[in-house]
C-alpha cells in the first residue's frame, strides 16, 4: 500500500526534526541548527518529486506534477489578464480558420458515397479540347453503339438534363431542372429510395406513362416533407407524369436537379432528331463495371470502342475539335472541381495558423524573458530543466486549450460561409458540419501549437551561481533571444504577404470585371425568362404567344421597347442553345490553304432587339416584323463576321451561307457592334442573328427583354399578370436588369474576393500585433541605452525615427521573404496543377505598401514610448 501526500510530508519533517536536534545537541543554536539543516536537506518540493519516484510510477508522478502546473499556469496566466486574452483569440482565430476548412474539405473529399459499391461506378464522358469544350456529352446513337460493343461494363446510365415548366402541388407554375433518365439509371447508380420507388425498365419505351421521382433536397424545402406527394399526377409542361417516390439523400451529379423522370415526359426526346442524329449530343453516361472487370480494363475497351466509332462516323467528329474519351470514378469526377480550390483553401488557413502561432511565440519569447528571474529562482532551488519544461508546457496547453475551445465556437459560423462558398464547386459543402471527428483536429492542433510554444523561451542557465546572479538583475535582452523575435514577426509579414498578394489579384480581377464596357444598356433593360414548354410544343403557338405578348408589354407605361431572344447575357452561358453554332460560308470568301472556314455562334431575336439592348447598328438595318427565315432568309452579322468574310468590301446584301439546317442562302441585311453574350470582358465575337419566325432556333426564343424608362423593377407585376393572361400556365422566371445578371454571374469572383481578403484580413491584424509587440518589448528593454541617449545629446525624434525604421525593416525583410517563399510556393503547385497565375505587379506592391503602412502604424506607440523616456527613471531602473 502506497502512503499518502500526508504520510510523504510527515516523514520530511522527521527527518529534518532529528538533524535539527542532532546539531542542537552538537551546541548549536536553533535558528542556526534549522537554517543548516534546511540547506543540507536540499530544495523541498525537488526531494519531495525524489520520494514520490521511489512510491509512485514515473508516468502518476509526471501527470501529478503536470497537474500541479496547470493550477500554477492558471493562477499565472490570470495576472496578465490582456497578454492571456490576446494569445487566446489569436490561437482561436487560426484553429477556428482551419476547423472550419477541414469540415468542408472532409465532407467533399473523404466523405464515402452513399451509392452502393461506389467503386465500381464510374462516368464516361467526351472532350473536344481542339474546340475549348471540356464535356462534349453523348448522342443516343452513341450510347447504344458503347452498349452493343462494351462487356466489361454491366449496365449503361444515362442522363440528360432538362427544363420543365412544372405545374402541380398546389403551387404557382415554377420552372424546374430536372434530370431524363433511362430504366436503368438509378439501379446503375446504386440509389435507394426514402418513399415510394425509384424509376425501372417498366418505366422506359414510348408506351410507359409518365413518371417522376423527387430529390430528397426539393421534397424537403419545396414541399416540406410532405408524404402525400406519393401518386399525386403534375405536369411536366404539357405532358403528365406520376410522382412514383423520392430519392435518397445522394450527390446530385451532373446537375443539381429538383425531380428525375423518364424519358417520355420530354418531348424533345421523342424528336427524331434526338434518336437519330450523331451530332445531337445532349446525354450523360454513367456505368457499372461487370463482375471481375477492373478500371484500366473498362478504360481500354471503351477507348478502343469509342476509336472504332470514330472511324465508321468521321463526319461526326471534326479532326479540329480532337475528341476523346476520359473514364473517371464517380467518386474522381465529383471531387476533382473541388479539390484544387479546397487544397488552397486549406493552404491559406494553415498560412494563417502558422501566422497566429508565430505571433504567439513572439508574446511568449517575450515574456519568458521578463519572467527569467522566476525561472532562474526556481533553477537555483534545484527545478531541473525537464521541470522548467513542464511548467512552460502547461502554460501552453492552458492557452492553447482556450483558444482551440473558442476557435470550435468560431468554427461554426465560419463552416456556414466556407460550406456555401465551396457549394460552387461540390453541392457536398453544403452538408458539412463540426462533428466529433472535427473536434478531435481542434485538439490536435492545439496541442500541436502548446508543445512548439512551450519550447520557444530559453531556459537559464543551470549554473546556481550565474541564476542567482540573473534573479536579481534586471531585464536583459540576449541576441539570440531578439534574434527569435524578429524572426518569428519576419515571417508573420511574410505570410501576410502572401495573402494579401493573392487577395489584391482577385480584387483587381473583380474590379476590372464590374467596370468592364459590356455593350449593353446595363441598368434600364429588364430580362426575363419565359419558358416555352408550358406555352406549347409546336412552333404555331409559340409564335402567336410573344407577339401577342411583346405587343401588350409594349403598352405598359413606362416601357420604351420590348424585344425577344433565345440568350440572356452570361447568365445562359454555357447552355446548350448558346453553343448553338454554324460554320460559315460566303460570296466571294475563300479560306486559306489548311484553314478551316470559321465558327459563328447562332442567336435568334426579335425585331427591335438591338435597339432594346442599346447595340449600336453599324451598317445596314434591324429585323422587322415581315422579315422570316424560311420564306425570304435574312440575317444580321456581327462586326468580326463583316470582316473577317467581307475584309475589303460591303457585307450589305451578300449571301451568307451555313452548315445547319437549310443550305438556302441568307442575305444579310445589317453588321452590328461585336456582343459576347458568355464572357462579360468583351471581345471579337463571331455571331449571327436570324429573325425568330421561322428561324433555325427561333423556336427556342424563351426569353423577354423589356426597356424601361424609370426603374425596371417596377413593371414585373404588370408583365408577370400579362403574361399570366395570355398563358394562365405560363412560367415566368428569374426577372433582373442586366446590371443584376452580371453581379449574379460574378458571385463567385465575389465570394473568392471576400473569402482570401477575409484571410488576408486576418493576418494582417495577426502580423500588425506581432511586429508591435515585437517594438514595444524592444523598447522596454532598451530604456537605459535610450535614457543615455538622452542624456549625452540625442533628441526624442531621433529615437522616435529609430523605433519606426526599425519596424518597417522587419516588414521590407518579411516582404523580401514572402516574395521568396511565395515564388517557391507558385513552382510547387505549378508541378502539381499545372499552369498557375502569379499576381500582377500592382498586387505585389500594393500588398507590399499595405504592410509597410501596417508596420509604420504598428511602431507608432513603441516610437512615442521611446521618446518620453525619463531619464532618471530610466538609470534607476537598472
Amino acid at each position: 500500500m502506497r502512503p499518502d501526500e500526508s504520510d510523504l510530508n510527515e516523514e520530511i519533517r522527521g527527518h529534518l526534526a532529528i538533524d535539527i536536534k542532532e546539531r542542537i545537541d552538537r551546541g548549536e543554536d536553533p535558528v542556526s541548527a534549522r537554517r543548516a539543516a534546511l540547506m543540507e536537506f536540499g530544495y523541498a518540493p525537488a526531494v519531495r518529486d525524489e520520494m514520490r519516484r521511489v512510491w509512485y510510477s514515473r508516468w502518476y508522478d509526471q501527470t501529478e506534477a503536470l497537474a500541479r502546473d496547470v493550477r500554477f499556469a492558471l493562477r499565472s496566466l490570470t495576472r496578465a489578464k490582456a497578454l492571456t486574452v490576446t494569445m487566446v483569440v489569436t490561437l482561436a482565430l487560426g484553429i477556428g480558420a482551419n476547423t472550419a476548412i477541414f469540415s468542408v474539405v472532409r465532407s467533399v473529399l473523404l466523405r464515402p458515397l452513399v451509392n452502393r459499391d461506389a467503386d465500381r461506378l464510374i462516368y464516361i464522358r467526351q472532350t473536344a479540347r481542339g474546340i475549348g469544350t471540356e464535356n462534349l456529352t453523348f448522342s443516343v446513337p452513341e450510347i447504344n453503339d458503347f452498349k452493343s460493343r462494351a462487356t466489361t461494363i454491366a449496365a449503361f446510365g444515362d442522363f440528360s438534363t432538362v427544363d420543365f415548366t412544372v405545374i402541380g402541388f398546389g403551387q404557382k407554375p415554377r420552372l424546374v431542372k430536372a434530370g431524363v433518365v433511362n430504366g436503368s439509371f438509378f439501379e446503375v447508380m446504386g440509389l435507394r429510395p426514402v418513399l415510394g420507388r425509384l424509376l425501372h425498365a417498366a418505366d422506359d419505351g414510348p408506351a410507359a406513362a409518365g413518371a417522376v421521382v423527387l430529390t430528397h433536397r426539393f421534397w424537403t424545402t419545396a414541399l416540406h416533407s410532405d408524404p402525400s406527394v406519393i401518386g399525386q399526377t403534375i405536369r411536366l409542361g404539357p405532358r403528365p407524369a406520376t410522382v412514383v417516390g423520392v430519392l435518397e439523400p445522394s450527390v446530385p451529379y451532373p446537375e443539381e436537379t429538383q425531380l428525375i423522370a423518364n424519358v417520355v415526359t420530354s418531348p424533345h426526346h421523342s424528336l427524331a432528331m434526338m434518336k437519330t442524329a450523331r451530332t445531337h449530343r445532349m446525354t450523360e453516361l454513367f456505368g457499372r463495371l461487370a463482375p471481375g472487370a477492373t478500371l484500366e480494363a473498362a478504360r481500354a475497351e471503351l477507348s478502343s470502342v469509342h476509336a472504332s466509332i470514330v472511324r465508321e462516323y468521321p463526319q461526326a467528329y471534326s479532326a479540329r475539335a480532337h475528341v476523346q474519351l476520359q473514364i473517371s470514378t464517380l467518386r474522381d469526377q465529383l471531387t476533382a472541381p473541388a479539390q484544387t480550390i479546397l487544397l488552397v483553401l486549406l493552404t491559406a488557413t494553415a498560412v494563417v495558423f502558422v501566422i497566429a502561432c508565430s505571433n504567439v511565440a513572439n508574446l511568449i519569447l517575450a515574456r519568458s524573458v521578463r519572467r527569467e528571474g522566476e525561472l532562474a529562482v526556481r533553477a537555483a532551488l534545484g527545478a531541473g530543466r525537464v521541470a522548467l519544461r513542464r511548467t512552460l508546457l502547461a502554460e501552453s496547453l492552458v492557452m492553447c486549450t482556450g483558444g482551440a475551445i473558442l476557435g470550435l465556437v468560431l468554427a461554426q459560423p465560419l463552416v456556414t460561409v466556407a460550406s456555401r462558398y465551396a457549394a460552387r464547386f461540390s453541392v457536398r459543402a453544403l452538408d458539412a458540419t463540426v462533428d466529433a471527428s472535427v473536434l478531435w483536429l481542434g485538439a490536435g492542433l492545439a496541442v500541436i501549437a502548446a508543445v512548439l510554444l512551450a519550447f520557444v523561451p530559453r531556459l537559464p542557465s543551470s549554473d546556481r551561481t550565474a541564476s542567482v546572479g540573473l534573479a536579481g538583475g534586471s531585464v536583459r535582452v540576449t541576441a539570440g533571444t531578439n534574434r527569435r523575435l524578429r524572426i518569428f514577426a519576419t515571417i508573420q509579414i511574410a505570410c501576410s504577404f502572401v495573402l494579401l498578394a493573392g487577395a489584391g489579384m482577385l480584387i483587381a480581377t473583380l474590379t476590372a470585371l464590374q467596370t468592364a464596357n459590356t455593350g449593353y444598356d446595363m441598368r434600364q433593360v429588364l430580362a426575363i425568362d419565359v419558358p416555352p414548354s408550358a406555352t406549347a410544343v409546336v412552333d404555331a403557338t409559340r409564335s402567336a404567344f410573344f407577339p401577342e405578348a411583346t405587343r401588350r408589354i409594349g403598352e405598359l407605361p413606362g416601357v420604351q421597347g420590348v424585344a425577344a431572344g433565345v440568350v440572356v447575357p452570361w447568365r445562359d452561358r454555357g447552355s446548350s442553345v448558346s453553343a448553338i453554332g454554324v460554320r460559315l460560308a460566303a460570296e466571294g470568301y475563300q479560306p486559306a490553304d489548311g484553314e478551316e472556314r470559321p465558327t459563328a455562334q447562332l442567336r435568334a431575336v426579335s425585331a427591335g432587339f438591338f435597339k432594346v439592348m442599346g447595340v449600336p447598328i453599324l451598317a445596314g438595318r434591324d429585323f422587322t416584323d415581315e422579315d422570316r427565315s424560311d420564306t425570304d432568309p435574312v440575317a444580321i452579322v456581327s462586326q468580326s463576321v463583316a470582316k473577317r468574310l467581307f475584309p475589303n468590301a460591303d457585307a450589305i446584301d451578300r449571301r451568307l451561307h451555313s452548315t445547319l439546317g437549310t443550305a438556302k442562302p441568307r442575305r444579310i441585311i445589317g453588321v452590328v457592334a461585336d456582343l459576347d453574350d458568355q464572357n462579360i470582358v468583351q471581345g471579337p465575337t463571331l455571331t449571327v442573328y436570324e429573325p425568330i419566325r421561322g428561324g433555325l432556333v427561333g423556336g427556342l426564343a424563351n426569353r423577354l427583354f423589356i426597356r424601361a424608362a424609370g426603374d425596371p423593377s417596377m413593371l414585373v407585376p404588370p408583365v408577370t399578370r400579362i403574361i399570366r393572361e395570355i398563358s394562365a400556365d405560363q412560367a415566368v422566371e428569374r426577372p433582373a436588369t442586366l446590371d443584376d445578371v452580371r453581379a449574379d454571374v460574378l458571385t463567385p469572383e465575389r465570394l473568392n474576393t471576400f473569402v482570401f481578403s477575409a484571410l488576408g484580413g486576418i493576418a494582417l491584424l495577426i502580423a500588425v500585433v506581432g511586429v508591435a509587440g515585437v517594438l514595444a518589448f524592444s523598447v522596454g528593454a532598451r530604456m537605459r541605452e535610450f535614457g543615455v541617449r538622452l542624456a549625452v545629446g540625442s533628441t526624442p525624434r531621433d529615437l522616435r525615427t529609430e523605433v519606426l525604421w526599425d519596424g518597417v525593416r522587419i516588414a521590407a525583410f518579411g516582404i523580401a521573404a514572402g516574395v521568396a517563399g511565395g515564388y517557391a510556393v507558385v513552382r510547387i503547385a505549378a508541378g502539381v496543377w499545372g499552369t498557375v497565375q502569379l499576381p500582377g505587379a500592382l498586387s505585389l506592391i500594393g500588398a507590399a505598401l499595405v504592410l509597410i503602412g501596417a508596420a509604420a502604424v504598428a511602431s507608432i506607440m513603441p516610437a512615442m514610448r521611446a521618446s518620453r523616456i525619463d531619464v532618471l527613471q530610466a538609470f534607476r531602473s537598472d
